[in-house]
């Protein structure tokens, strides 16, 4: 329980504990009614990182908790396996980094099935469909 602890709130997974702890209190937040699970939907479109079709937050928790897990395995494992030497330091604040794109690509993996949870955001009209619906009202 120690070494959790230590590998848990020690440099460079501390970042990540802070964010999932960040995370943890918008959810709860969202719970209670305060805030709205979309709330930063207006503020970035994730089609572009694979991530689309969900709120920004959803997206965002699943790969924090993801990079997290990651991290803080990766670290527990090297903490078990590795004798403490500078290569196995210089691997635990690396590990964490590393994590970051694999838990990306894990998340992009995660969020795909939620897509039908969340409807779609109605998007711009096509340029023939605007013209119809004038053609149509004329």
């Amino acid at each position: 329980m120690r070494t959790l602890l230590s590998v848990v709130t020690g440099p460079p997974t501390i970042l990540l504990t802070t964010a999932l702890v960040v995370l943890l209190c918008f959810w709860l937040l969202v719970a209670a009614g305060f805030v709205s699970a979309g709330a930063f939907d207006a503020d970035a479109n994730l089609r572009a990182w694979g991530m689309g079709g969900v709120p920004v937050a959803v997206a965002v928790t699943v790969l924090t908790a993801v990079a997290w897990f990651l991290s803080v395995g990766g670290v527990l494992l090297l903490a078990v396996c590795a004798p403490p030497c500078a290569t196995t330091g210089l691997l635990r604040m690396v590990l964490p980094v590393a994590a970051l794109p694999v838990a990306w690509r894990l998340a992009c993996l995660f969020v795909r099935p939620l897509h039908r949870l969340f409807p779609d955001e109605p998007g711009p009209p096509e340029r023939g469909e605007a013209r119809d619906h004038v053609d149509r009202a004329a």
